[in-house]
């Protein structure tokens, strides 16, 4: 029986917290010394270098153990007396102290034996890297009050369990919300990297063993003699954790006159001199980094360098890196993701039929230290996708899968997204190959195809905020990635409980709350993005933030929709289309030609249909494109008031500083329902069935009010706004005010205001009754809980434009209105915001339009 201790974390009486400690917090159980009895009194870590993770799981646990419970343990590194002990080290090491174990488990590299049912607890890996990660597993039961007795041993599913970071040398990090690197400043690696030991902590305690630490679009100058020894001291931070490093590569470095290095005029992967310039530079990495994992490369993707400039292959491209890393013992992640530009003219194009045209006819050719790293699916981090064909289209090369943790096209961490069931539904996808199970995780593992090499590769961003990567709540998203990668059979309800416990508290409502939250956020931000397999219908062309589906069509980047007045979505079937369905093994390709056995939630990514066309659930597409996106934006607007059900559980600075990111996702996800409804009920004619695309009763446009000093402005695209129009301050140096006469009945009413948040300018309002202040904020998305919670900006990608990224609601509520009323917003703007609003509206409370 597992076996719970009937405790609490300190919840309301909690200091504040940052987010920085994430999952390892340690927090103190309440009543946790009445159990020291039952806790080991010595730490024995059996090996005596601080370098060792063996050496830090012995700190690590006296740290936790004395945090949580409040018991001291001495840590030897030789102990005679092992009762009462946990004793920590690899399985060799321990049989040299103490004798071989009666029944050795079987562990595989990084792999753990853990085993607490004797007055001595063994931790036992396979290597150092295991002992370390046994360790983490054995505090993670400790700090959720879980004292079971158990012995099991634990391997993981794939060597490769890495994280890919999008950090430039200039310090800023690409698709990062979280502030700038933790490594690179001004083109230099940083001297101060506390920070980098503590990422590695985080990484080891979930079961990462490697950092990318660079972006795949990629910089020669990482190469120059100062940087590499620059990598020499991050590895020197990160190796105590078994965290190795690797980093990405400018396939033309050799041309890019890179400082202290040799400067070729070729790059060509075949040419002699270009194959000795990178097995000198792969030398001089591995004198500073004698552990390196090894390389990243994005060749010929997105106006990438690579070998097809030289009209070589992929595969002499990535063989070429290959050996230079084989003496070192290093691996190539080679990126899948390469496609070329298309005509959408051509009805036959399909961008998802790139991977398999340029991969599968090379298989085979890879050398054996080549991983192919495949995206989840075909296009670029979808809200949902199928998994990718490639999986099974290269049986003779090692793969690995393309996660993303850090929220590109999904809200950017700003929307709460809980991103392990998307991942499940990939990892768990059947592609019987031979018409045997092939599920993506044994593909990716190895096991499927026989490969020793594969695994997981997850696109983190971490950054210099506390919370690391952008938002408390989405650092589930990084806890569950490192799970999925040790085990990816486990369940991502049971995963995100784990972390909930582990990172908030143990209380039944918190977990209950935060579960309903989490697991209901991907299918109401898929419902209110993009539903039916049309993938996220955000700005391709610009921040990948906000609403606006015009710009997926007419395109040469092919994530088309297809959409015109009467039909929509690609047809990717054999019989009529872009032959995509056909790249998948018979009995997957017959399910997605048929549009009989198509799932509803992939239709439009497999067929082009009519609007009238009849889902599976008996709804039109067109319909059930509306109702869904109202039913997502209605359950978004309930995750902030399920939030403040919470407070007082948790502390206040992490309640507040996550209610002010509910609230603002309460109010875009409107933005969202609303330009997507009115995209497509524009475009197609076909009204809502319920009335609602439209019609909003309790709005007032911000054009319609008396206007002194504001005029009228079309906004781009036309759907991001109300009545496809906001109003501007006539210029920046004039102050605007726009006002009207209440008509609605007397009451109690909620007061929002829509209105456009744009960077490079903090405009400020003032809304009030009868010239009786109701509120005032800047647009620079601070908080409107109250001052002293503090600044609070959102870290997604800003926009200088008045549209569906910018837009945003602030609500006022309870406010007592009287017909007759004079409502004014005076707006006063700031740089080159024009203090620009959209609508108010006056909303009956517990209604939301």
């Amino acid at each position: 029986m597992i076996r719970f201790l009937a405790l609490s974390l300190c919840a309301s009486s909690a200091a504040a917290e940052s987010g920085l400690a994430a999952w390892l917090r340690y927090a103190p159980l309440q009543g946790g010394e009445s159990y020291h009895s039952s806790l080991p009194s010595h730490i024995v870590a059996l090996n005596t270098s601080s370098a060792s993770p063996v050496y830090v799981a012995g700190q690590e646990l006296q740290q936790g153990i004395q945090s949580i419970y409040g018991k001291q343990c001495n840590v030897h590194h030789s102990y005679d007396g092992a009762s009462s002990s946990i004793i920590v080290g690899t399985l060799d090491e321990y049989t040299k102290a103490y004798g071989s174990l009666s029944n050795p488990p079987n562990l595989i590299e990084d792999g753990y034996w853990l085993n607490t049912e004797g007055n001595t607890i063994q931790i036992l890996g396979k290597n150092e890297r295991g002992a370390l990660y046994g360790t983490f597993a054995y505090l993670s039961m400790l700090a959720q009050g879980n004292l079971t007795k158990v012995a099991y041993s634990s391997n993981p599913n794939a060597p490769v369990r890495w994280t890919n970071e999008w950090d430039n040398l200039d310090g800023s990090i690409e698709r990062g919300f979280a502030g700038n690197s933790n490594w690179f400043a001004n083109g230099v690696i940083v001297s101060n990297l506390t920070r980098t030991a503590e990422y590695a902590r985080l990484l080891a305690s979930i079961g990462i063993n490697a950092v990318v630490v660079n972006n795949v679009n990629a910089n020669a100058s990482l190469l120059t003699p100062q940087n590499i020894e620059g990598l020499g001291r991050i590895a020197d931070v990160m190796r105590p954790y078994g965290v190795q490093v690797g980093i990405s590569l400018y396939f033309s470095s050799p041309t890019s006159g890179v400082k202290g290095q040799a400067n070729l005029t070729t790059f060509d992967p075949l040419d002699e001199s270009v194959v000795a310039w990178w097995t000198n530079v792969t030398g001089q990495i591995y004198q500073q980094v004698p552990d390196m994992a090894g390389y990243l490369v994005k060749a010929n993707s997105e106006g990438q360098p690579g070998p097809l400039t030289y009209n070589r292959t992929l595969a002499q491209g990535a063989n070429l890196f290959a050996k230079a890393l084989q003496p070192h013992g290093g691996i190539v992640m080679f990126r899948a993701f390469v496609y070329n530009n298309l005509n959408e003219t051509d009805w036959y194009a399909d961008r998802a039929n790139a991977q398999i045209q340029f991969f599968k006819p090379l298989d085979g050719e890879f050398d054996s230290n080549v991983i192919i790293q495949i995206k989840y699916g075909p296009i670029d981090f979808q809200v949902r996708e199928p998994a990718s064909p490639l999986f099974a289209n290269i049986p003779k090369s090692n793969a690995a899968i393309e996660l993303q943790v850090t929220q590109e096209y999904l809200g950017q961490q700003c929307h709460l997204v809980y991103l392990a069931p998307l991942w499940k539904t990939i990892l768990d996808f059947d592609l019987r190959v031979d018409n045997e199970s092939s599920l993506v995780r044994d593909v990716v593992s190895g096991q499927r195809f026989n490969h020793s090499l594969g695994g997981y590769a997850g696109v983190v961003n971490v950054g210099t905020n506390d919370t690391w990567i952008g938002s408390h709540m989405a650092m589930s998203n990084l806890y569950a990635y490192g799970r999925l990668a040790w085990d990816p059979t486990l369940d991502s309800q049971y995963v995100l409980q784990e972390w909930i416990r582990l990172t908030f508290n143990a209380d039944q409502s918190v977990v209950n709350t935060m579960t309903q939250i989490s697991m209901e956020s991907w299918p109401a931000y898929e419902n209110y993005s993009g539903n039916l397999g049309e993938q996220t219908l955000t700005d391709i062309l610009y921040t990948h933030f906000g609403p606006n589906p015009q710009t997926q069509d007419n395109t040469v980047w092919g994530q088309w929709t297809r959409a015109d007045h009467t039909t929509i979505g690609m047809d990717r079937t054999v019989s009529n289309g872009t032959g995509f369905a056909g790249n998948y093994p018979p009995e997957i390709a017959a399910m997605y030609e048929n549009i009989a056995t198509t799932p509803d939630n992939l239709l439009l990514w497999f067929h082009h249909v009519n609007y009238t066309h009849l889902l599976h659930s008996g709804e039109t597409v067109i319909q059930d494109f509306y109702d869904q996106h109202y039913a997502g934006a209605a359950t978004a607007q309930t995750f902030a008031t399920m939030w403040e059900s919470l407070k007082g559980k948790i502390d206040d600075e992490r309640y507040y500083d996550q209610l002010f990111r509910q609230v603002y996702q309460a109010g875009h996800s409107l933005v969202w329902r609303d330009a997507i409804s009115n995209f497509y009920n524009n475009i197609s004619g076909i009204p809502d069935a319920a009335h609602r695309v439209g019609n909003h009763p309790y709005r007032i446009e911000a054009e319609s009010m008396q206007l002194d000093g504001y005029k009228p402005y079309t906004v781009i695209p036309f759907e991001a706004a109300s009545n496809y129009t906001a109003i501007v301050t006539s210029s920046n140096t004039t102050t605007g005010t726009a006002q009207t006469m209440i008509t609605c009945p007397s009451g109690t009413y909620d007061v929002a205001v829509n209105y456009f948040d744009q960077f490079g300018g903090h405009s400020h309002f003032v809304v009030s009754l009868n010239n009786v202040t109701i509120g005032e904020w800047t647009a620079n998305l601070k908080p409107w809980i109250g001052s002293s919670e503090g600044p609070r900006v959102l870290g997604h990608t800003p926009s200088i434009y008045i549209d569906g990224h910018s837009a945003t609601r602030i609500t006022f509520s309870n406010v007592t209105v009287a017909k007759g009323d004079m409502l004014k917003i005076v707006g006063t703007p700031n740089g080159i915001e024009p203090a620009p609003l959209d609508y108010v509206s006056l909303l009956p409370l517990g209604i939301v339009d």
